[in-house]
């Protein structure tokens, strides 16, 4: 007979890899990064022609807010992003919905969208322009048409690794396609679906510049262009900003929606 053991405790195991969130981390390599740059222009190894320094920036950015430039170049931006991204979204959400789900769907949709997908978008921004004009609707059908791709290849993922046991038992228990579909797929795809908002949101920010960059006069693109063409280096590092806080006004958002669409997890 085994003798008897002392108690011993026995560390917990079962954290299933829970992501914690420190929310001084970011602070801190932000600060970081900012001190080492201030540092460098400070010191001369960053010559001001070629990256101006921290204070430099925030000069130009504090200028743009007195000027009431800044307002309405975020403003012009926030409009067309938005607008193609949204277009985009909901084109790419119907057509990876359909590819997932039906076969015929998806017999034809993936080799139409492995062919298109590789294809720079921006590269096609004067076909656009012929075909919708100079004006916004160019705009947005370039960021729309980057913005579908990923999309549809995010929905159709998502939908596509759903459970299909969770499928066949709802199957089991008589729900209408329409009812699993809401039920079940949708839930089960919204994760992916989720994710796959953070990669088209940059996209469609990268397509915005590139699609401001012509025809228009207002605009961070536009901004960042004419600063450039004039070798203002510190109202360009400016404008870079300007799109890193408007990615991480995004990243916020879609942040918010996952903690409350995802509720459930």
């Amino acid at each position: 007979m085994a003798p008897d053991l002392p108690g011993k405790s026995v560390p917990f195991r079962g954290g299933g890899f829970v992501p914690g969130v420190k929310r001084w981390a970011p602070w801190l390599a932000f600060a970081v990064i900012i001190a080492l740059w201030e540092a460098a222009s400070l010191s001369r190894l960053l010559p001001a022609l070629y990256m101006p320094a921290p204070h430099e920036v925030i000069a130009a950015l504090r200028d743009l807010v007195a000027s009431g430039k800044l307002a309405a170049h975020i403003a012009a931006s926030l409009q067309r992003v938005a607008i193609g991204w949204l277009i985009g979204t909901l084109a790419g959400l119907t057509v990876g919905f359909l590819m997932g789900v039906f076969t015929l769907a998806r017999s034809v949709g993936m080799p139409v969208v492995a062919a298109l997908f590789p294809i720079p978008k921006i590269a096609l921004l004067p076909l656009l322009i012929l075909w919708f004009g100079i004006g916004e609707p160019s705009k947005y059908a370039t960021i729309a048409l980057g913005v579908f791709f990923p999309t549809v290849v995010a929905a159709f993922s998502a939908v596509d690794n759903v459970p299909r046991n969770l499928i066949r038992m709802a199957q089991s228990f008589g729900l209408s396609v329409p009812a699993i579909i809401a039920k079940v797929v949708f839930p089960g795809a919204l994760p992916g679906i989720l994710a796959g908002f953070r990669i088209s949101s940059s996209i469609a920010l990268i397509l915005l510049v590139s699609a401001e960059m012509i025809g228009t006069q207002v605009g961070i693109g536009a901004f960042i262009l004419g600063a450039g063409n004039l070798m203002q280096t510190d109202q360009l590092v400016a404008g870079v900003v300007l799109l890193s806080l408007l990615g991480l006004g995004i990243s916020a958002l879609l942040s918010l929606a996952e903690k409350i669409l995802l509720r459930w997890r």
